[in-house]
């Protein structure tokens, strides 16, 4: 049984950061792309930022680059998203997911396993 497990979500004020980890279990993932997705209340889920199966290659949605960084510690099974200059709209369910390859996915489809989501709010 495969598990991912996010953690880091919370509360914070516009401007402020938070740090979401996602420690896989049931298997390694040393070999697939890991990503992060989030979504709103009311609204459809959104591809945040991914990483390649060695953490070499990242992508990033236009509308947290240069504020998030994606990594991942393979030894931990472990990938992380550094949030940074967070705002109100950035308010949602953090997902973390494993890709199917070890190329860089941002489609949900491409994604095989997902964690139960953290939340995270944003106040202005």
């Amino acid at each position: 049984q495969v598990h991912l497990v996010e953690v880091g979500g919370g509360w914070v004020q516009a401007g402020g950061s938070l740090r979401l980890s996602c420690a896989a279990s049931g298997r390694t993932f040393s070999n697939a792309a890991m990503g992060w997705f989030r979504q709103a209340p009311g609204k459809e889920r959104e591809f945040v930022a991914s990483i390649s199966w060695a953490g070499t290659n990242t992508h990033y949605a236009d509308f947290v680059k240069g504020r998030f960084t994606i990594s991942r510690d393979n030894a931990k099974n472990t990938v992380y998203l550094q949030m940074d200059s967070l705002k109100p709209e950035d308010t949602a369910v953090y997902y973390c997911a494993v890709a199917s390859s070890f190329v860089l996915a941002t489609l949900g489809d491409e994604y095989d396993y997902w964690g139960q989501g953290t939340q995270v709010s944003v106040s202005s």
